[in-house]
């Protein structure tokens, strides 16, 4: 709800600050008065573009700002993801600064106009001859009938579950991309996989091959430095062992003689066990040595096949060759495996699809039963609005696609007169039809969901003084529910607003400006005799004056 209105340097306006309440509220004043400009500063500070053109003096800054009391719009959760802060009174400000640059606040957080733009239509709805158009919106003809239907909540349940459902088939559809571009690869990937399972690769095997082949092809050398090596050891007269002999038998003759001498025999005696432990390792060695032309041909093969397959994917490395050997395993795995993960994706769709069915039926149910009251209160209002011949042909029909509100299409066509056609609204019928048609679908709407404030700029233009009377009472009626503001030329409806404010112009030191107060009761009745009579205000415009107020 709107509950103050505050401008600043704006058009014709040089500042005003202006209280609002609750129900039915009037505004009236006369043609080129600046009722058009206080929409304009509502829309400037809801999110409408703005120029230089909307200062009055050109070297100030323009401000607008609004404050509406949100309590009842559940708007908690838009102003946690704008990351704003909440207050049932909130504030929105605008800013035109005289270099043309523009600045939105929030309770004092700066915004963007998109913010704005999101948060407008949960907060005001302007309605002109001229802003019908919605009417003949789908979206807007299904809001009506589920608003009726009580569907909300069902609705609200459906669009999750599209959401799932699109994530779910999105998912699907990158599975079998997948898939298929795998598919394209797969015999490849396992032709290079069964390589390397078959080579049966060890760690380090490399390693010890390549030593191992160093041995082979050094076996004469080594054999003859073996040979050379054993008979130094233990040739009969100079072989290390025979000294060592010698060496050892004279140590232990007069080891008993000293501490020093038993030492030296000692150490003598080790350097002779670790001799003959290393002789006798060289003979094994020795004798174990042979040249095997078929053992080096497998090592040089099993070299050769590491080299390939080193060179093949282009490493230097057994690791890296069974990093990639595990690599190729996942891929050829997730092929063969991809048909299971596709069906249990398609499993997933199915059960939501299921669940989507059920609710989307019980949605279709609630549009069929609410579509016959709803023709009923529309052509029950309209006639009461002058249109007795009015008609409507509402027909909801079941489709096979998961549309944005349910699986319906809706088919909703009207007629103003006795034996007409029926045909889409934007077609049929004129503006001040259709003004009179929205006023009777929002008067529903206000009593069946929560609407925003409601501003109706002289919808009641063309209308006779007995269907004036009528519009005023939907007013009326539909400001028990929701605030209501109304821009009108018309007496009767002017004298059935709970607050009446008058726009009007005044010269001030030779310069226009236009401003707006709220009307006393004694205001009311001489603005209400001028609406009737004219400036020149007679005394029975005076007394219908007061009996309209009365």
């Amino acid at each position: 709800m709107l509950t103050n209105l505050s401008i600043q340097n704006y058009a014709l306006i040089n500042q005003l600050s202006i209280d609002f309440t609750n129900g039915l509220s009037i505004i009236t004043g006369e043609t080129g008065a600046g009722k058009s400009i206080l929409l304009g500063a509502l829309g400037l500070v809801l999110g409408n573009r703005a120029d230089l053109s909307s200062l009055k003096d050109t070297d100030k800054k323009c401000i607008v700002e609004a404050q509406f009391f949100v309590e009842n719009y559940r708007l908690q959760d838009f102003f946690k993801d704008h990351d704003l802060d909440y207050e049932d009174k909130t504030i929105i400000r605008r800013e035109i600064l005289p270099s043309g640059k523009s600045r939105a606040f929030i309770n004092d957080t700066p915004v963007t106009l998109s913010a704005l733009n999101a948060l407008k239509s949960k907060l005001m709805d302007v309605h002109s001859q001229h802003q019908t158009l919605q009417l003949s919106d789908t979206d807007f003809q299904f809001s009506v009938i589920d608003a009726l239907a009580k569907n909300q909540q069902k609705i609200a349940s459906y669009k999750r579950g599209v959401k799932k459902y699109n994530s779910l088939q999105k998912e699907l559809k990158e599975l079998q991309n997948n898939q298929e571009n795998a598919n394209q690869q797969y015999e490849y990937n396992l032709h290079l996989f069964k390589e390397l399972e078959e080579a049966k690769l060890q760690i380090d095997e490399q390693e010890t091959l390549e030593e191992t082949l160093d041995k082979l092809n050094n076996i004469e050398d080594i054999k003859l430095n073996l040979s050379e090596a054993l008979l130094t050891a233990v040739n009969e007269e100079v072989g290390a062992q025979s000294l060592l002999h010698l060496l050892e038998n004279n140590l232990q003759k007069i080891s008993s003689f000293s501490k020093e001498y038993e030492d030296l025999s000692n150490r003598i005696s080790s350097i002779k066990i670790e001799l003959d432990d290393i002789v006798s390792e060289l003979e094994d060695a020795n004798e174990n040595v042979e040249f095997n032309p078929n053992e080096l041909e497998e090592i040089n093969d099993r070299l050769q096949l590491i080299y390939n397959l080193q060179k093949k994917h282009q490493v230097s490395s057994i690791n890296e060759l069974m990093d990639i050997y595990e690599q190729l395993s996942d891929k050829v795995v997730q092929v063969e495996n991809a048909s299971e993960n596709i069906n249990k994706k398609q499993a997933e769709i199915d059960d939501v699809a299921k669940k989507l069915d059920e609710v989307s039926s019980m949605i279709t149910n609630a549009r069929q039963k609410a579509i016959p009251s709803l023709d009923k209160k529309l052509e029950f209002l309209l006639s009461e609005l002058g249109m007795p011949n009015a008609r409507f042909s509402i027909k909801i029909t079941p489709t096979n696609s998961y549309l944005s509100n349910g699986k319906d299409e809706l088919e909703f066509l009207f007629s103003a007169n006795k034996g007409g056609s029926f045909g889409e609204l934007k077609k049929v019928a004129s503006g001040g039809e259709l003004s009179r048609i929205m006023l009777s679908i929002k008067k529903i709407l206000s009593e069946n969901t929560q609407l925003p404030t409601i501003i109706f700029d002289e919808i009641d233009t063309g209308v006779s003084g007995e269907v004036s009377n009528k519009i005023a009472k939907i007013m009326q009626e539909m400001s028990q529910y929701m605030q209501v503001i109304t821009i009108t030329h018309l007496p009767q409806i002017a004298s059935k607003g709970n607050m009446h404010y008058k726009v009007f112009k005044e010269e001030i030191k030779g310069v226009t400006a236009s401003n707006l107060k709220l009307l006393s009761y004694d205001d009311r009745i001489v603005e209400i005799a001028e609406m009737l009579s004219g400036k020149d205000v007679s005394e029975s415009a005076l007394i219908h004056a007061k009996e309209l107020l009365n």
